[in-house]
């Protein structure tokens, strides 16, 4: 495992100072714009992001994660500073709820990230695009009445995310604030289109704010609408001295300690706050280009110390921050030097040089935001989640419009309450694995209980117990059952117990613990017996097999219990078939046709040829077994089919080019089912076009193997005229693992003609 980089590393350093600029240039704004929509004092929301840099940031184990004031938390925190009358006692709330969010990331709170869908994480980094694209439209255009930062469909200006675009319409434009914001969009979208400059060093957020504040400057000169006033401008107060800027600090109240809406006001803030982060985390830990996981019990850590700061020394709440969090990784950010880097510019900003600050134009930081909207609401994510399916789409989908329409907050909780929905839905439709298998003593129900089965499954179990069929067989397995809700435990035990006997099914139990008081029971054979043997036809036994097949392709094999198995098949062997296969280790029998210990014969040779003691073989399974079908299986791109066919066309000897002595007999039985082609004929062929060859002539050579067992074995001949034992051939895809079942009279004409020339 690769340690990680130094935030120091001279590899990774510069990259992530300029990163940090890029940060900390949309970081300001929205610092500014959630404290005003949060009823805060606008250097609180400062505070905050200066202390999810320098404190957060130091403490947290991310490498993408920016914190800072949360969007998701403006509606809470004002009104929260309402109901406990006055900012320093909220401030107590915000320490106290910090304190809180340590003790939970000590007790390893944070693996409950685990649990969060991917379908909600995605859907928040989508709805948070399109948020950032809705919002920052009328900045663009220089209608700033509604705060940077600000999230919620319902704005504190009376207008919502929709109709403030139609403030437009009517006219409510900017001229000099929309040339920048359309230029700064322009610049970023060819950056991003042109190669050589986006692996360049210089980060194009930084030159859209060079460009806006130079334009702005002009634009003075121009006069009339082209002046950008302050409104559209970023306005961070400004301190006349030292002593003032140590005032604009406030202290939390601990008088307020006596009062209980304190802690029920750091409890919602320390859960809120707590549920935001490790969504956010998640969120971008899916956008880091270098996929690392963030520890989130110590993300939750940091975040409770970063609280505690801020309610000692008058920040807002903070919360790691998508939106930063995606600009950060953006601006290609390698660590989380980025982060506290940011957080000292806001620091210094603030303190040395708001003046200069309060030059940058809100369109050309709207700019950015915009463009980074697009890159998280891209169309490919919604194609993405559209092919995955509805159980994905739909809580996607969800998310993105509760979010849009709603808050953050509450979008999440929506978001996160339907996934819940379609999780237990999945759980009552599938608590159990069911399938169906034809054995010779009738089909055989499979029923397989998952890890957990709890009493939102007894309905859907209850519904399969129901379904077996009169006179039928059960097989219930808990192997890998951790647990089993006694409720279900009580259907079992009366369905087997009671319904099963009056109902003539048999059921076999097995897995089941001692502690469930059920013990493992079998009341019919899975596995060949002779009494099941003789019920069988040759034409059942074949469907057995391609039953078997079906499961094998479809991921759907059976869980058997080979154990038993192998106890009940010591004194003695049933099967329902012998198999003539090749040695291919690609092609084991039992399982490509999914059977158990004791169903079949099994005999490999090099490429499924008949000689002496394989013909041996046979007669005994038919003579003496019993088997109702002998199967001789080839495959495609055979190994010895592939050699013969060059050591015929080119008339080589077997043992002169492979030294092995006895390799030529085989190559003398694939021999007839070579076509005849010039020698060296094969060296000119693609390798496309000499594998269609090689497997056609695997197929020809499968017939003539059957064709030979008939012709040679007088035992095996006779039992098939007389409709007891049938010999047919099959083909195995090793690229599908798909079985073609076919008899002697099977092949395409044509095709076979080709071949013969």
């Amino acid at each position: 495992m690769t340690q990680p980089a130094s935030i120091f590393s001279p590899s990774t350093i510069f990259r992530d100072l300029l990163s940090g600029v890029v940060v900390f240039l949309v970081a300001l704004p929205l610092c500014l714009g959630i404290a005003l929509a949060s009823g805060a004092d606008l250097f609180s929301g400062l505070v905050s992001g200066i202390v999810g840099g320098l404190v957060v940031a130091a403490v947290s184990g991310s490498h993408t994660s920016v914190s800072g004031p949360a969007a998701g938390l403006t509606a809470i925190v004002a009104s929260q500073i309402a109901l406990l009358g006055s900012f320093e006692s909220f401030l107590l709330a915000v320490a106290i709820a910090g304190v809180i969010q340590i003790g939970f990331g000590l007790a390893k709170g944070g693996a409950l990230s685990a649990f969060f869908p991917s379908s909600v994480i995605k859907g928040l980094l989508v709805a948070i695009g399109v948020i950032l694209i809705l919002k920052q439209i009328p900045h663009i255009f220089g209608h700033d009445t509604d705060p940077e930062g600000e999230m919620s469909f319902q704005q504190p200006d009376r207008e919502n995310t929709l109709t403030e675009l139609f403030t437009l319409v009517a006219g409510e434009i900017h001229v000099g604030a929309m040339v920048i914001g359309l230029l700064s969009v322009a610049l970023l979208m060819f950056w991003d289109r042109v190669p050589a400059l986006k692996k360049s060093l210089v980060p194009a957020p930084l030159l859209v704010v060079i460009m806006g504040v130079a334009l702005s400057l002009w634009f003075r000169s121009l006069g009339g609408q082209w002046v950008i006033e302050a409104s559209h401008l970023v306005q961070i107060p400004m301190a006349g001295s030292f002593s003032e800027f140590i005032g604009f600090l406030r202290l939390p109240d601990f008088t307020a300690a006596s009062n209980p809406a304190v802690y029920v006001a750091a409890i919602t803030i320390a859960v809120v706050a707590s549920l935001e982060t490790l969504l956010n985390l998640e969120a971008v830990d899916k956008l880091d280009t270098a996929k690392r996981k963030s520890p989130p019990s110590r993300e939750l850590v940091a975040q409770g110390c970063g609280n505690l700061v801020c309610g000692l020394i008058g920040g807002l709440p903070v919360t790691s921050v998508i939106v930063r969090g995606s600009v950060n990784v953006g601006a290609g950010s390698k660590t989380k030097m980025s982060a506290i880097f940011h957080g000292l510019l806001l620091l210094v900003s603030v303190a040395v040089l708001p003046r200069y600050m309060n030059m940058i134009p809100l369109s050309a930081l709207a700019a950015i935001l915009l463009v980074t909207g697009f890159k998280l609401a891209s169309p490919k994510i919604f194609k993405q989640m559209w092919n995955e399916g509805r159980y994905q789409f739909t809580p996607f989908i969800i998310t993105v419009l509760a979010i849009v329409f709603t808050d953050l907050l509450i979008g999440i909780l929506i978001g996160l309450g339907v996934s819940i929905l379609f999780i237990l839905n999945s759980n009552l439709r599938r608590p159990i694995r069911r399938i169906v298998e034809t054995r010779m003593g009738g089909d055989v129900t499979n029923i397989e209980l998952t890890s957990q089965v709890s009493f939102l499954n007894r309905a859907a179990i209850d519904r399969v117990l129901s379904e077996a069929k009169p006179g039928s067989n059960l097989s219930i397995d808990a192997s890998h059952s951790d647990y089993i809700d006694p409720d279900v435990l009580s259907l079992i035990r009366d369905f087997k117990d009671n319904v099963a006997p009056a109902r003539n099914i048999s059921v076999n139990l097995r897995g089941f613990r001692s502690k469930y008081q059920l013990e493992d029971e079998v009341q019919f054979a899975d596995h060949a017996t002779r009494e099941l043997q003789g019920q069988l036809t040759a034409e059942q036994v074949v469907e057995i097999l391609r039953e078997g097949n079906r499961r094998f392709t479809s991921g759907k094999r059976l869980n058997r219990d080979l154990g038993s198995q192998v106890y009940a098949t010591a004194d003695g062997q049933s099967p329902l078939a012998a198999i003539l296969s090749c040695i291919d280790s690609r092609v084991p029998a039992e399982l490509v046709f999914d059977l158990g210990v004791g169903d079949i014969f099994s005999v490999r040779v090099a490429g499924n040829v008949i000689g002496t003691k394989s013909l041996g073989s046979l007669e005994y399974a038919v003579g003496v077994s019993g088997v109702k079908t002998v199967v001789v299986l080839g495959h495609t791109r055979c190994g010895a089919v592939t050699s013969s066919v060059k050591l015929v066309v080119d008339e080589l000897d077997a043992q002169a080019v492979t030294g092995c002595e006895h390799l030529q007999s085989i190559v003398d039985e694939i021999k007839p089912s070579v076509p005849s082609m010039p020698a060296g004929s094969t060296d000119h062929l693609s390798a496309e076009e000499f594998e269609v060859i090689v497997d056609d002539v695997a197929k020809l050579n499968v017939l003539h193997t059957v064709d030979e067992i008939l012709k040679r074995s007088s035992v095996i001949g006779n039992a098939v005229r007389e409709g007891h034992v049938k010999v047919i051939g099959a083909l195995y895809d090793v690229k599908s693992g798909k079985i073609e079942f076919f008899d002697a009279d099977k092949l395409d004409p044509q095709r076979e003609a080709e071949l013969a020339r």
